[in-house]
């Protein structure tokens, strides 16, 4: 079958990346020492944010013992690619060293797009959204299900279906969560919801510091509350002429519309003079 073949494909880059890292001497991938300025960013990176604060800590840290895992590049006509670990050249960069270990792949353009996300899904770099992306990425180019795809990255079905749904909120929900205003839990109960609920919810999170549960309470309370929409045919008629006519007889304004009859006043005795006729 079709998928089942994709899905060995899968298989074998997983087992590349592997191969690429633990034979560093191999005759197929070979590991150098290349300067930092000839290497450029991998044009198919699913990871668009990275913390400052962790890339400085790892900074300190490939200074004071070196950088103990290579990065992955491919040769390009006017140096390298990166293919795998970004993270790793940032840092390296802010540690002010000018050659940095890699492992030359031999790659082209689909292969270096899917071992980064593979990489990054792996080492659990990505935000959730990202994450997401990258899910829905693997599953088109391999024409995998949810199932078959979790067999292979070692997740679970349920957290790569419930990682996917986040790509239904609104592009600002979604960059609430990205920039952390919101957490996951928050996120995955917001789906469903139209753009409107959702940023009045976002708004109530962020502004009242509220909790999954508190969430769930005030989406459940928004579902129970939705007005209910009279139509005309809900709406009866009754025929109020000679009620409206009595009222005028006495002396009063009456009003009629539907299922309503009104009584305007004028004044104070108008109003006293209708309560003693009510009182006979």
């Amino acid at each position: 079958m079709k998928t089942q073949k994709l899905g060995r494909g899968l298989d074998a880059l997983l087992g590349e990346m592997d191969e690429a890292y633990e034979n560093e001497g191999s005759q197929k991938d070979s590991v150098l020492e290349i300067s930092v300025k000839d290497i450029r960013p991998n044009p198919y990176q699913p990871r668009k944010s990275f913390n400052e604060e962790a890339l400085l800590e790892l900074s300190e840290s490939i200074k004071c013992d070196g950088l103990l895992q290579p990065i992955v590049v491919s040769e390009d006509i006017d140096g390298y690619v990166l293919v795998a670990g970004e993270r790793r050249l940032r840092a390296t960069k802010l540690a002010k060293i000018k050659e940095i270990r890699a492992v030359v792949l031999n790659s082209d353009d689909q292969k270096m797009r899917q071992f980064a996300l593979i990489e990054n899904i792996q080492r659990e770099q990505l935000n959730s959204v990202e994450l997401a992306d990258a899910y829905q990425e693997l599953l088109k180019l391999h024409e995998l299900t949810h199932e078959e795809l979790s067999v292979k990255i070692h997740k679970s079905r349920t957290h790569i279906t419930n990682t996917l749904r986040l790509l239904q909120l609104s592009a600002k929900t979604q960059k609430a969560l990205v920039e952390k205003k919101i957490t996951a839990g928050h996120a995955k109960v917001l789906v469903g919801l139209d753009e409107k609920q959702q940023q009045l919810v976002v708004n109530s999170i962020i502004g009242q510091k509220l909790s999954v549960r508190e969430v769930e309470s005030m989406i459940k309370n928004m579902k129970n509350s939705t007005p209910v929409v009279a139509t005309k045919s809900t709406v009866k008629s009754y025929n109020f002429d000679n009620v409206k006519d009595r009222f005028e007889t006495l002396g009063f304004c009456a009003k009629t519309s539907n299922n309503k009859i009104t009584l305007e006043f004028k004044s104070q005795d108008e109003v006293d003079k209708f309560l003693k006729y009510l009182s006979k």
